[in-house]
């Protein structure tokens, strides 16, 4: 029988609940066997097999733990993952890692010097149409692409009462979505050589920004990143221009909100996403059809990870995609303070 890897998850709000904790126990290769939280009876009820302790010092003085998950507050991610680095534990972090390029830096630094893995929770790489954005580019049916365009809109007008809304404790969508558009981006074409940004708080009563524009330069393309709190009819999901044909996809990846609704990996409907719109054009070949979606798959996230930490085998995402994540923010804010396009430079 494989090994199970033995996790350790700080914190069960939202993050710990929704994103992690049933993904790793239905991934195959993991198990949630400790959960440090301040709702116990909650996390005891949903993982009865789990041991629950009060606190952080707790979770990290229960030696069977192979990896430690941190899903607290983005102003709680770099001391967390620095004590638990430093207490020889390997450390997956939700976004944002850190709150700067330079703390992703030191973690990273501090995870190899210690021979451990460090690793951001960037699970949309797993989100369906991000799969097959990435498949159909690199298959080559758009031609050269010239133009890339991914945003994250919702309608929520109302400002909720929580930290995820306090700029003062790394909230907004800046540190909330920005990492997921910015590590996709990265992955398909690498880092960039400008960047401009514009950060705002439209929303009456917001504090932290609730809108994020990013166009990140490169040589031959620019790429458009967004994510609103203000789009009631939402525009599409990805909208992708070549020299051979376009793709729009429309709709956000069904997984989060089936996690919400119960539904957990291994379930055939898990995961399937409607499909979007491809165009290819080439002399007098013109065709237009619907292209099928990928279903999204969290779960190899995690077996990933079981993988690499059990078996010794590459992590798909690495501390430096972290650090180049957290350094294009860093960029981003300057951007907008400044009102101009800046230089990417890499840490």
């Amino acid at each position: 029988m494989t090994a199970l890897l033995k996790v350790g998850l700080m914190g069960y709000g939202f993050a710990g609940e929704t994103f992690h904790a049933p993904v790793i126990e239905h991934c195959g290769r993991a198990t949630v066997s400790a959960i440090a939280t301040g709702k116990p009876e909650r996390a005891q009820a949903d993982y009865p097999n789990a041991t629950v302790v009060e606190d952080f010092d707790a979770l990290l003085a229960l030696d069977e733990l192979d990896c430690i998950v941190i899903a607290t507050p983005n102003d709680t991610h770099f001391d967390l993952a620095r004590k638990a680095l430093e207490a020889g534990r390997n450390v997956v972090v939700d976004k944002p890692v850190t709150l700067s390029g330079a703390d992703a830096k030191t973690l990273t630094e501090l995870a190899k010097t210690r021979g451990l893995l460090f690793a951001p929770f960037h699970n949309r790489r797993w989100d369906g149409d991000f799969m097959t954005v990435r498949a159909l580019i690199e298959s080559g049916r758009l031609g050269r692409v010239t133009h890339y365009e991914s945003h994250f809109d919702r309608f929520r007008p109302k400002v909720p009462q929580r930290w995820r809304e306090e700029a003062s404790r790394g909230g907004g969508l800046l540190f909330d979505l920005g990492p997921h558009l910015i590590d996709q981006a990265l992955t398909l074409f690498g880092r960039p050589q400008t960047i401009f940004a514009s950060v705002q708080a439209h929303r009456d009563h917001a504090s932290a920004p609730d809108y994020v524009h990013l166009l990140l330069g490169y040589e031959d393309k620019e790429i458009v990143l967004h994510a609103t709190a203000l789009a009631a009819l939402e525009p599409p999901r990805f909208a992708i221009h070549g020299t051979r044909g376009s793709y729009v996809k429309t709709g956000l990846d069904v997984q989060e909100d089936q996690l919400k609704a119960g539904l957990r990996p291994g379930n055939p409907n898990f995961g399937h996403n409607p499909p979007g719109l491809l165009r290819e054009v080439d002399g007098d070949h013109d065709l237009r059809q619907e292209f099928a979606t990928r279903d999204g798959a969290y779960a190899e996230f995690y077996r990933a990870l079981a993988a690499s930490v059990l078996e010794g085998k590459p992590f798909p995402v690495t501390s430096q995609d972290a650090v180049d994540v957290m350094t294009i923010i860093d960029i981003a804010i300057r951007s907008n303070a400044e009102g101009r396009r800046l230089d990417f430079a890499p840490l």
